[in-house]
């Protein structure tokens, strides 16, 4: 702000708020002078209102023994039938309320406030995320568990299994063995999840204590603080192979080994640029996405016209994928920030930070596959 009021040069006032990310709206209601605020007046007391003795004799008779336990309205009703009026039920409320005397009589529940979970990945093996989804068995109320555990970077389903029900036992089978497939090393890896039983289980802490790997877990009864896993099961019950019911615990199976296959190997997911999970998981990302770019340039040297927007452009991956991104302050607002123009000589030419980029190696195993 300050550098763009140091200019008088007419004309200038749009380009330089561009250049520093500020509004002219916010510059020009910063020129405009403030108005002196105007003083309230002190409001007048009611004629109707309760004097100080009245107040006090109310108070007197609401913490007498008689009515300590009784309500404004049923102390009213006695009151009236005894010949006696004091006040309204509502006026013995209001006097209480400037007593400090009203509050809910019933044990209420105060929920502590919860840290949002705020996790990033730049790479394949970084963060996982996993969660249990039911199966519709061949019979009413008979269901089914589907364990999917999910990268968060490559959107691979690295282990998944279906069994009969739900287990702390199953959960840290299946992740040890994921672990080993995948390579994983101590202070490699953070597993997300939601606030389940399996999830919380001491079984599955000690194994994350051995293995070196941290947990994170979604605030009670927030949904959305485990979007990956949710997404996946969506995508995986909306295709058209996907049962309304399973037939047996062997057909599940089935099913769903075909489904991981079509997944992680054929699915071409829009948020990778629409590359499939293991492509992104093995690095072979940026082989796919140069073929891609020379098959479009061949067809915009054999017909420019077709693209009004020039040549393309070459595709990208996101180089991080979040949990609960935490909101990036503008330049105005960020902590110590000084507004920089282009042609500062004092600051020279303002330049972008380095992209990003991931530097841990995958090593190329199988695909998930169901423990039995």
């Amino acid at each position: 702000m300050r550098a763009i009021e140091a200019v008088t040069t007419p004309g200038d006032t749009a380009a330089l708020c561009q250049s520093v990310g500020v509004s002219r709206a916010s510059l020009y209601r910063r020129r405009r002078p403030v108005p002196p605020s105007t003083p309230m007046r002190s409001r007048a007391p009611s004629r109707r209102a309760l004097g100080t003795t009245e107040r006090q004799a109310v108070l007197d008779v609401l913490h007498s023994e008689r009515f300590v336990d009784q309500s404004p309205a049923e102390v009213y009703a006695t009151l009236l039938e005894e010949q006696t009026y004091l006040c309204s039920p509502r006026t013995m409320y209001r006097v209480l309320a400037a007593a400090d005397e009203v509050r809910e009589r019933r044990a209420q529940a105060r929920h502590p406030v919860y840290t949002t979970p705020e996790l990033v990945a730049t790479g394949p093996n970084q963060v996982w995320s996993w969660d249990i989804t039911k199966l519709k068995g061949p019979i009413p109320y008979l269901y089914y568990s589907l364990y999917v555990i999910l990268d968060l970077f490559s959107r691979y389903a690295v282990g998944w299994m279906v069994a009969m029900h739900e287990s702390a036992h199953l959960a840290e089978r299946l992740l040890d063995q994921t672990c080993a497939k995948q390579g994983i090393g101590p202070h490699q890896l953070t597993i997300h999840a939601d606030r389940g039983a399996p999830m919380r289980s001491k079984r599955v802490a000690l194994l994350f204590s051995d293995l070196g790997i941290d947990a994170s877990h979604s605030r009670p009864r927030v949904s959305n603080d485990n979007p990956f896993s949710e997404a996946q099961f969506r995508t995986l019950k909306y295709r058209p192979e996907f049962p309304i019911r399973f037939g047996s615990l062997a057909h599940a199976r089935d099913v769903s080994r075909d489904l991981f296959g079509w997944y992680n190997d054929a699915h071409h997911h829009s948020g990778l640029s629409y590359l499939t999970p293991a492509a992104v998981h093995y690095g072979r990302a940026a082989t796919v996405l140069a073929d891609r770019h020379r098959t479009r340039l061949a067809a915009y040297a054999a017909h420019p016209e077709r693209f009004v927007q020039g040549p393309p452009r070459p595709e990208t991956l996101p180089t991080a994928v979040w949990i609960n991104r935490p909101p990036t302050p503008t330049r105005e607002d960020a902590p110590g920030a000084t507004p920089v123009t282009p042609d500062d000589p004092q600051h020279g030419v303002i330049r972008r930070s380095p992209p990003i980029t991931a530097d841990r190696s995958i090593t190329l195993v199988t695909r998930g596959e169901s423990l039995q």
